[in-house]
């Protein structure tokens, strides 16, 4: 892969390949903050499958070295609580850089650590995540990390759910860089002929994204005017 693009589509293709592009029928799926979908996107799938995994991560890597140079500009790789430690432990290892956690909110016991796996003080922290959809949790993973003396101030993630508002004022204002895989329109940008990715599926996603809020209302999901 020599550019973004192509990132895109070989993510999307993979996604696809774990089964984890998911269609709702009667009951749409509850996402962060309440937001109702027909959609979901579960990368946990990619996890399980080694053939899969290695194939993410090599797209990692690569990606890591298209965006951000030789030598990568940080020195330790954080993953977030639960989904995104795998993606962080397997990133590290290609880049030969240390690795660490982080949680939500500090464990309450013991150390009352936030951030797992030795120290961040003085240094830059790539954040790592499978998904985002409205920044929240990646706000507090920065938090976590920043409270450890750390420098963070990019999150990568597989995909990127950018159908909801408020994602990424959410991170602008924590002073967050985002940088994504793969989101909806590398998806529908594959190929019609894709045989995981059907008619009525793109059918269904392209009528989801004319209006995310008002779809959410209508299915008793949060409203636009929550935020």
């Amino acid at each position: 892969m020599s550019d973004i693009a192509e990132i895109g589509a070989a993510t999307a293709r993979l996604l696809l390949r774990a089964g984890a592009l998911m269609v709702a029928g009667e009951r749409p799926f509850i996402l962060a903050g309440g937001w109702a979908s027909p959609v979901y996107v579960d990368c946990r799938r990619l996890i399980g499958v080694p053939e899969l995994a290695r194939g993410i991560t090599d797209v990692l890597e690569c990606f890591v070295r298209l965006r951000f140079g030789e030598p990568p500009p940080f020195g330790i790789v954080a993953g977030g609580e639960t989904a995104g430690i795998p993606w962080a432990a397997w990133l590290s290892e290609r880049l030969a850089l240390p690795m660490r956690y982080v949680r939500k909110r500090p464990l309450g016991i013991g150390r009352h650590a936030q951030v797992e796996g030795g120290e961040v003080t003085g240094s830059r922290v790539l954040l790592v995540d499978d998904l985002i959809t409205d920044g929240r949790s990646k706000v507090a993973f920065a938090r976590g990390l920043r409270a450890g003396g750390a420098e963070a101030r990019d999150v990568l993630v597989l995909f990127h759910n950018h159908a909801f508002p408020g994602c990424a004022e959410r991170l602008e204002a924590e002073g967050l860089r985002l940088h994504a895989l793969a989101d909806w329109s590398d998806l529908l940008g594959l190929p019609a002929d894709e045989p995981l990715l059907t008619t009525e599926d793109r059918r269904v996603i392209g009528q989801f994204l004319a209006d995310p809020a008002g779809w959410s209302e209508a299915h008793e999901g949060r409203r636009a005017d929550q935020g």
